[in-house]
This record gives C-alpha cells, sequence and structure tokens, in this order.
C-alpha cells in the first residue's frame, strides 16, 4: 500500500524546525533547496531531520498540525529530533 500523505521535519542551517505537509517529499525538498519556499528561502542548506507517511490525509493534516502546537513542539524536541 503507498502511502501518499507526508508530514516532514526540516533543520535549517539556523538551527530553526520547519514542519510541512506534502504529497511528493521529492519535489517537496527540491523547491525548499530551490529557495522557492519562502520561511526556509533563507535559512538553507536544509537538512530533512523526520518524515512521516500517512495513507489518509486527514491524519497527516491533523499530525501537521500539532506538531505546530507547544505539545507538539515539546514532542518533536524530545522523540523526533
Amino acid at each position: 500500500m503507498e502511502l501518499p500523505y507526508a508530514v516532514y521535519i526540516l533543520k535549517c542551517a539556523n538551527g530553526q524546525y520547519y514542519t510541512g505537509y506534502t504529497t511528493n517529499i521529492e519535489t517537496r525538498l527540491i523547491a525548499h533547496n530551490k529557495g522557492e519556499v519562502s520561511f526556509t528561502k533563507d535559512k538553507l542548506p536544509i537538512t530533512l531531520f523526520h518524515l512521516s507517511l500517512f495513507a489518509n490525509k486527514q491524519k497527516a493534516y491533523d499530525f501537521e498540525r500539532y506538531l505546530k502546537s507547544g505539545s507538539g513542539i515539546a514532542l518533536r524536541n524530545k522523540r523526533l529530533v
């Protein structure tokens, strides 16, 4: 079974983290590295630190939103990066 929805965490050159959602991780990482994403374009290079794949779009979206919350940031810092 293909898992088409991805939630990812990038670490930027300045030490900040970026959490995102995509249906094509390869294309999205290329866009980040080319400076086409406003948040990361001045923080290159970026490193992929975490990738979670989902079969369900809503679950992927919900997980991304959670990772951007206070408790999600704590989980990220303690368990995912």
